[in-house]
């Protein structure tokens, strides 16, 4: 696997995040998560999963350079291709911790929400999901992961807005559930993991698809119509101007 590394440790699957400075999430990577996802899920050695990134980034969210290169065929593509992998690690049965150790906007949002818990590094890091501002519909699969956790008052105002979290005010909202110092991150999502894997695993894993029942049935359903106005939108000049923009800031820090 080129875009992540994978560790067992006692039962444990601990998924690291290792493509690039910031994680930016392309058909490679997504794909590979996917694969990852559903080979631990057959896996009766594996009790549960860790996802973590690397120093300052757990995700910067969809790979907007290379997505902006796109043929129409190549972006409808990828955007099944990633709704897929929401619908697939929304239906993960297992427990699954994220440890959200650096930057989680838009896509690394995503990513987090389907979660069980989320633990993450206090400082000066961002998560949420901003595609509003970027010129991106949200689907509404990612919108009913919002308000899964948020409530549908608080994500409809945030997705809106485009508001990013700092770790204080995403505990406050109940975006994460523990906030703690970087070099104690993993420590603190392990004893989470482990608190679920304690448990009688079937009694945990039913009751809990019974709980995202409705959450599955959305993110697993037919997202054509959905997709068809967020691609609509993609190739608008508005949009594309907006991503342009933010790809030579993109490139100008690099």
């Amino acid at each position: 696997m080129n875009t992540i590394e994978v560790t067992i440790k006692d039962r444990l699957a601990i998924i690291t995040l290792n493509r690039g400075k910031s994680n930016s999430l392309n058909r490679e990577m997504v794909t590979e998560l996917t694969d990852i996802l559903k080979n631990i899920e057959g896996d009766s050695n594996i009790g549960g999963v860790m996802i973590t990134g690397k120093e300052n980034f757990f995700s910067a969210g969809l790979d907007l350079i290379e997505l902006y290169n796109y043929t129409e065929e190549e972006a409808k593509s990828f955007w099944h291709l990633f709704l897929n992998f929401v619908a697939k690690i929304t239906a993960f049965k297992k427990p699954l911790i994220g440890a959200i150790n650096g930057h989680s906007p838009a896509g690394g949002c995503v990513i987090a929400l389907a979660c069980d818990a989320r633990v993450m590094a206090e400082g000066k890091y961002i998560i949420g999901l901003n595609e509003v501002p970027v010129g991106i519909i949200v689907p509404n699969s990612i919108f009913n992961l919002y308000s899964f956790w948020l409530g549908k008052a608080k994500a409809t105002k945030s997705l809106l807005e485009g508001k990013l979290f700092n770790p204080e005010e995403a505990l406050e909202i109940g975006l994460v559930d523990e906030v703690v110092k970087q070099e104690s991150i993993l420590t603190a999502a392990e004893r989470k993991a482990r608190k679920y894997m304690a448990f009688e695993a079937n009694t945990w894993q039913q009751s809990k698809l019974n709980i995202r029942k409705e959450l599955i049935a959305i993110t697993s359903a037919d997202q054509s119509a959905d997709l068809d106005m967020m691609l609509k939108q993609w190739w608008s000049p508005s949009t594309r101007a907006i991503l342009k923009t933010i790809i030579e800031s993109l490139q100008r820090k690099n």
